[in-house]
């Protein structure tokens, strides 16, 4: 058996050549969305995959074994509900208010610009038909939509890390802080200092009064000496 804990999203970083190369694994969404789980791929041998928990597994995912061979995934067509708007009084916007319901019910939905895949549910077409859907089943590659704040998969994520730019490309505006802004700002901000407080209590240094030395009036003194002083004879 050959184990596998290693996983690159779509093969990133992998030459073209390399992925046709390799030997590849079909595998249902009841699969993919597993951490650990058997397979067999194109080769005949047998996987053991231990990938990090929550991590979901994605058509076109390349798996590596410990001994580096490298494995791609294949999303295997399975029973699936494709859903679209009627073709005679309906529009695309039923698609939106479809995925809403759908959505509130924590339906796995796979989203299309011109049609939805859910997993087969009887009680779930009939709703949809009742709002003027069109219902049919059909054996599909099946790719749900990740969840916007999960923390495992890897599904139609984007880095929208904002690294501090000092010259932002032209014409770009540069990133505005304010409420509502989602990144976090700590108040590392110089301020100030903060006039000190009052002393309270009695002072440590003590003024001492120092009595100064009787003025003795004599030459360069600099007082003006008049000769008016009426000295007794």
């Amino acid at each position: 058996m050959l184990t596998v804990n290693k996983i690159l999203p779509q093969g990133l970083g992998l030459a073209p050549v390399l992925l046709k190369r390799a030997a590849t694994v079909e595998l249902d969404w009841d699969v993919r969305q597993k951490s650990r789980f058997d397979a067999t791929d194109s080769q005949g041998r047998h996987l053991g995959v231990f990938l990090p928990r929550g991590t979901v597994v994605r058509g076109g995912d390349v798996l590596v074994t410990e001994s580096g061979d490298m494995v791609r995934v294949l999303a295997a067509p399975q029973p699936v509900l494709v859903i679209t708007p009627c073709a005679e009084h309906g529009s695309p916007f039923d698609l939106v208010r479809a995925a809403y319901h759908l959505g509130n019910r924590h339906v796995q939905i796979e989203l299309r610009p011109d049609r939805l895949q859910i997993e087969p549910d009887h009680v779930l077409a009939d709703m949809l038909r009742a709002m003027h859907l069109t219902v049919r089943e059909a054996s599909e590659a099946f790719e749900p939509e990740g969840g916007a704040y999960a923390a495992g998969g890897h599904g139609h994520t984007h880095d929208h890390g904002h690294s501090p730019e000092v010259n932002p490309p032209h014409g770009a505006p540069g990133h505005v802080h304010g409420p509502g802004c989602g990144h976090s700002h700590a108040h590392d901000h110089a301020h100030d200092p903060a006039p000190a407080p009052a002393p309270r209590g009695k002072p440590i240094g003590i003024a001492i009064k120092i009595e100064a030395a009787p003025h003795v009036h004599g030459p360069g003194c600099g007082h003006d000496h008049g000769d008016g002083h009426g000295h007794k004879h």
